[in-house]
């Protein structure tokens, strides 16, 4: 599923994300989307998120 549309991020999805911290390092963090912060319909970079535990940062991958 394409990570920079808006429409296939859901509350309570497993995602990877990348923090801004760690863009120039590509490493990612799994967790469940708690909001999607991202109002446009797509986004080049990924949808921006907040998952359960805090971190914010843009989807690289939809896992569930």
């Amino acid at each position: 599923m394409d990570h920079t549309v808006r429409s296939n991020i859901k509350i309570g999805a497993v995602v990877n994300v990348v923090q801004k911290q760690d863009q120039g390092t590509g490493k990612l963090t799994q967790g469940v989307v708690a909001r999607i912060l991202t109002n446009s319909p797509n986004h080049p970079r990924g949808i921006k998120v907040k998952l359960e535990s805090g971190i914010v940062g843009r989807v690289q991958e939809i896992i569930g």
